[in-house]
């Protein structure tokens, strides 16, 4: 029986999540499997990827065949790794603590990698994160300039027709008594 280490679609439509199994390379895609040995989601950032190490290792040794995608998973944590470790232990080119020293060691590699690339990650959201900030300081700053300008404008304008009222009233006050005079004025010449 040719057996295949590939994706079990899971998850809805637009939002699919993976089961990583073992079945026979003749059943269908989501269909019967011999056994689960991981999922993967690809919708976190980055992408979760949970493999059983021992049994992923034992599947590839006994030969089963990973389609790409699951082979780049499994690349991707060390079991094809750990495999071309275990084949040089076989060969007698080095001993079974040396492999699992240089995994380890590849390991600490990949963790170290991964981590600065992240770190990085976080820094770019960070710096982006204050560009933004930055350019909405200026936006508002610019709005804040455009409307103490319209203030500016408006108080100018209530002060000229303050002035214009005061004007105004100074000048009728300096008629009234004009007009009030006029009728005393003929009230004394009665």
């Amino acid at each position: 029986m040719a057996t295949k280490i590939r994706l079990q679609r899971h998850g809805r439509k637009g939002y699919a999540y993976y089961q990583v199994v073992i079945a026979d390379s003749r059943a269908p895609r989501d269909g019967k499997f011999i056994e689960r040995v991981g999922t993967y989601n690809p919708n976190t950032n980055p992408a979760t990827v949970d493999i059983k190490f021992d049994r992923a290792l034992y599947w590839v040794q006994t030969g089963a065949q990973p389609t790409d995608t699951v082979r780049n998973l499994l690349s991707e944590k060390g079991v094809y790794m750990m495999k071309h470790l275990l084949g040089g232990v076989k060969k007698g080119a080095f001993s079974q603590e040396e492999a699992e020293k240089r995994f380890q060691t590849w390991l600490k590699n990949k963790e170290t990698a991964i981590s600065t690339i992240k770190s990085k990650e976080n820094e770019k959201l960070i710096m982006a994160e204050k560009a933004r900030l930055e350019a909405e300081k200026e936006a508002n700053k610019a709005k804040a300039e455009i409307v103490a300008k319209k203030k500016a404008e408006l108080a100018a304008q209530e002060a000229a027709a303050q002035a214009e009222a005061a004007v105004e009233a100074q000048a009728e006050e300096t008629a009234a008594p004009a007009e009030d005079a006029t009728p005393v004025e003929e009230k004394a010449a009665e």
